[in-house]
């Protein structure tokens, strides 16, 4: 089929090596990037509310993928106010979607561009094919016709054959890279969220304290009650 198909196959077959490769580099890159997001955000949740910073940056460092390196970039900087730790875990988020879509738009090209090629193959060859009838004078037998037109199709089935499969791995990629972006956002968000409750209860924790307290003591004694008279 390759002698047969021509130059345009090994064309093809470039390309389905390339297709092949992102989609391998996409499984492994998905795959190390699985996580628990609840039970991460869980213990990370223990550390903040006990004032463990340490112990939550180790714990966020360990996490694998974009999730855990978001997380890290936000507990960082839990210094910060409410309004810039959500810049800074925006920005962490911004930067891990390039590497999330890493490849996907690569896969997508091969699933458009290797029809093309294989229509190209065969347009190709139907105009070899009868040119080549002319030069001849006509057609000895239908089986020169035949086989002139399978010989130009060659290229067609294989071009098909690239592209179906790269465009279903491109469909899943983009659909395990949306639902990661998702993740990533409610990592963000549940980062800031438990740092800032986190601070204001320590602010709060003292005040509330002395209301109580004065609460306590502004509560009026009971008078004893006068024995009745008689």
């Amino acid at each position: 089929m390759v002698e047969k198909g021509g130059p345009l196959v090994w064309v093809l077959f470039a390309l389905g090596f390339f297709g092949a490769v992102s989609v391998v580099e996409r499984m492994f890159y998905f795959h190390r990037s699985r996580i628990n997001v609840s039970s991460l955000l869980v213990g990370l949740g223990l550390h903040v509310r006990r004032r463990s910073f340490a112990e939550a940056l180790h714990e966020a460092a360990r996490a694998p993928g974009p999730i855990g390196r978001v997380a890290h970039a936000g507990l960082l900087r839990y210094y910060l106010g409410r309004r810039d730790l959500t810049d800074v875990v925006r920005e962490a988020g911004q930067l891990e979607v390039p590497r999330i879509e890493k490849n996907i738009r690569a896969i997508l090209s091969v699933a458009l561009i290797a029809p093309l090629i294989g229509m190209l193959g065969t347009m190709l060859g139907m105009v070899d094919a009868f040119q080549r009838f002319s030069e001849q004078g006509g057609i000895s037998s239908p089986g020169e016709l035949s086989s002139g037109v399978l010989t130009a199709l060659i290229t067609s089935v294989m071009g098909l054959t690239v592209a179906v499969p790269m465009y279903v791995f491109y469909l899943y990629f983009v659909g395990r890279s949306k639902r990661l972006v998702s993740r990533i956002e409610r990592t963000g968000i549940e980062i800031v969220n438990m740092i800032a409750d986190a601070r204001e209860e320590e602010e709060f924790a003292p005040f509330r304290g002395e209301v109580t307290h004065g609460r306590k003591r502004s509560q009026p004694k009971k008078q004893p009650t006068a024995p009745e008279q008689k």
